[in-house]
């Protein structure tokens, strides 16, 4: 398998989220020093409060991204790890995160690192599990949920746009698909009907092998699509 990956990105959001983090926690404990030593001051105390909490939410978003080992990056190479030379694996070059293209087609992949059950009903996402730790770790160590299938959604509209770009001339583009993935081992997905297939990272690639067998992508198109992307 070619991996493509934008290490210099990678590095300089690293040191971001580093940086970040270390700021966000000075801010927090001036603000808690402000809070008990000079009550008067309660505007003081809360803003400096407010600034590090939105700073730490900041940093871990880095953080979770880019400075955590092993990155999701890394954790997306494992899973893919054995696919053949036929496959390139983008990760942070275009405007998707991870973009998978090969015989199984052209896939958007956006990795999510929380563990527990992860539900999808009636339109909705819910994680269970973790307990009062759990919830502590989803404030102040990890990011929340939110919308994943808005997050994919949009990052495969910007794919298409990028490569209609790059590729004016051509009447069809293959169709761009995506997948949730989630790289946690202790996790259970509960999301049959949710509007991306929604799997864990020890499932990626069997599920990427039937989709090849099922639909393969031609050469003449990997070729075009690779060449948009620039590998």
């Amino acid at each position: 398998m070619n991996i493509i990956r934008n290490d210099k990105s990678i590095k300089r959001n690293a040191m971001i989220g580093k940086v970040t983090s270390i700021v966000s926690l000075a801010i927090l404990a001036a603000g808690m020093y402000v809070t008990f030593k000079m009550p008067e001051k309660v505007s003081l105390s809360l803003s400096a409060l407010l600034i590090g909490f939105v700073l730490s939410q900041m940093g871990i978003y880095y953080t979770n991204r880019w400075g955590r080992n092993p990155r999701p990056d890394e954790q997306i190479d494992a899973a893919l790890k054995g696919f053949s030379k036929q496959y390139f694996l983008y990760h942070y070059t275009t405007v998707a995160s991870h973009v998978l293209v090969g015989p199984a087609g052209v896939w958007v992949l956006l990795p999510k690192p929380q563990k527990g059950t992860i539900i999808y009903h009636k339109n909705r996402w819910k994680k269970r599990g973790g307990g009062a730790l759990g919830a502590y770790l989803s404030l102040f160590a990890q990011e929340g949920l939110g919308r994943p299938d808005i997050e994919i959604t949009s990052e495969v509209d910007a794919l298409k746009r990028a490569l209609r770009k790059q590729l004016p001339d051509e009447q069809e583009l293959p169709l761009i698909e995506a997948a949730l993935v989630f790289t946690h081992p202790d996790v259970d997905i509960q999301a049959n009907d949710a509007p991306s297939p929604t799997l864990s990272a020890k499932k990626l690639k069997d599920f990427l092998r039937k989709s090849a067998k099922n639909k393969p992508l031609s050469a003449d198109d990997i070729e075009m699509i690779v060449g948009a992307l620039g590998a």
